[in-house]
Formats: structure tokens, sequence, C-alpha cells
């Protein structure tokens, strides 16, 4: 089973610390014990390491998803195709045309029960958009992205910044200045 293959996703969480990856991993656990059928994609991103599952190895099918931002080290508890699906508590953050989320701060304070609830029409969603029951695939940890640059945690430059020389250059507008006064 998936719920255990946990390699590639403890080495991309390793940079967020033990607090971050302790939540991270109890929600995990949380949708692959209702769902082990499913699918869990993988990606480590620039900005965020982001997972979800999908009944197919497709990002469009995806119901449910958990994201890390790097720079704020938010934890989003997300749903794909948020806007699609009823959430009566309006709970769900997010304005665009498709993804909604919670920001998850304390796992105490997490609504189990009404996430479930959410989930479970998550993934109808889901599977009403897989037009070809042969995309359907159980079980798999697939890790479908990493990027090889990632953006520094707030505070932390990538490059130490470059000394200034004592003498400002022209900027393009003032030599463009120049060359047509010499015109005329």
């Amino acid at each position: 089973m998936s719920k255990d293959q946990t390699k590639d996703l403890l080495k991309f969480l390793k940079p967020f610390g033990e607090e971050i990856i302790e939540k991270v991993l109890w929600l995990r656990a949380f949708v692959w014990d209702m769902y082990p059928k499913t699918n869990e994609l993988i990606y480590d991103n620039y900005n965020a390491v982001a997972f979800g599952w999908s009944p197919t190895d497709k990002v469009g099918h995806t119901f449910c998803s958990i994201a890390v931002g790097r720079s704020s080290k938010n934890i989003h508890f997300g749903f794909y195709w948020g806007s699609e699906i009823a959430d009566p508590k309006k709970i769900l953050l997010g304005e665009g045309n498709q993804y909604r989320y919670i920001l998850v701060k304390k796992l105490n304070d997490f609504p189990k029960d009404y996430i479930k609830v959410l989930i479970k029409d998550a993934y109808d969603n889901s599977m009403s958009k897989v037009k070809d029951p042969k995309q359907l695939i159980e079980g798999n940890t697939i890790t479908k992205s990493v990027s090889a640059v990632k953006r520094p945690a707030k505070g932390k430059s990538k490059k130490p910044a470059k000394a200034k020389s004592a003498k400002p250059k022209a900027s393009k507008k003032k030599v463009a200045k120049k060359s047509i006064k010499s015109k005329k």
C-alpha cells in the first residue's frame, strides 16, 4: 500500500522541520485511511511541496491535496476542484476559479468530520471527470515533478547582494535623450 511509501516525501519535507512534518504526515494518514485505493501525486516545486490524491495519475483528477509553502511555511489542506463542491459552513478559503483550502495551524482544530464530508464530495466530483475507466489505477505514490531550484525561506536570500559601484551608470533613458540632442 502506498501509505507506507514515504521516502521521497520525507526527503522533500525535511527542510520544513519536525513540527511541520508531523502535521503533514498526520494529514496524509487521514486521507490515506479514507481512500487507500487512490494515488498520491507528489510535486516538489519552486514555491511549495504539494501532494494530492487522485483516482488516476492525472493532476486534473486530484480531489484533495496538502501543500506547504516554502516561504510562508503555511500548510494548506485543499481541494483541487474546491469551487465545485458544497461548503455550507463556508470554511474554505480561495476566490479563484478552482482551488479551495483551509489553513492548518493546529491539528486539534482540524475539523475532521466536516472535512470528511468535503473529501467525499470532492472524490465523487473527481470521479465524474474520469472519462475512461482504463485510467483508474490503485494505491500508487508517484513523484510527478522535482524542481531543481527551490524558493528560499523568508529572510534568507539565495545569493549575496552585489556590491554597488561608487559611480552610478547612466540609465538607458538618459542615454537615449543625449543621442537625440546630438542629432539636432
